[in-house]
């Protein structure tokens, strides 16, 4: 399990992104420069920006690094996860959210990698860790992906994302942000 990445809706996407870029260097992603739109059936819209961290991430790579001292030993870490910036138009459920939040919005959920994300559902739902907003995961070309009720014990949104390929799924991004209605 790694932390795949961290979605934020905020009330200003172009703000946020340059505090992530100013502050720790992270970038927009050179594929997607002005971000990507989501369109809701209700006519609303999100604005999102996908971020990447400094760090180069090399297609095909593990998640982690391993970097070897002098005395022969070595040292594992966690590449830092991607960012998701959302800003969605008055009424979105995007903005509703940040509404919500003073205004402000802040950090949506956490996004981590899991070998099975039916799995990681199953064994979540009968511990008593959480419940989701869908009953089965939500899949797409190399995604699987849920999303759990704000956590009764941290209060956190958690996702769990299944991968076979870097990137995202902008129909699954469509249906997220959907589920997460209201909450």
């Amino acid at each position: 399990m790694r932390l795949d990445h961290i979605a934020y809706r905020v009330a200003n996407r172009d703000k946020a992104a340059d505090f992530f870029k100013n502050c720790l260097g992270y970038r927009i992603a050179e594929d997607l420069p002005d971000g990507f739109e989501v369109n809701f059936d209700d006519g609303s819209k999100a604005n999102c920006y996908v971020m990447l961290a400094p760090e180069e991430l090399v297609t095909n790579a593990p998640w982690t690094s391993m970097e070897l001292h002098k005395n022969g030993t070595e040292l594992e870490y966690h590449k830092p996860p991607e960012l998701f910036v959302s800003q969605g138009t008055p009424g979105s459920i995007v903005d509703q959210w940040v509404q919500h939040r003073d205004g402000v919005g802040g950090i949506h959920h956490l996004a981590y990698q899991v070998d099975s994300v039916a799995d990681t559902m199953k064994e979540w739902q009968e511990k008593g860790y959480a419940e989701f907003t869908t009953e089965e995961p939500l899949t797409c070309p190399g995604l699987v992906q849920c999303f759990t009720k704000p956590s009764c014990i941290t209060g956190v949104i958690y996702e769990f994302i299944e991968r076979e390929t870097v990137g995202f799924c902008k129909e699954n991004v469509k249906d997220l942000m959907n589920s997460t209605k209201g909450l």
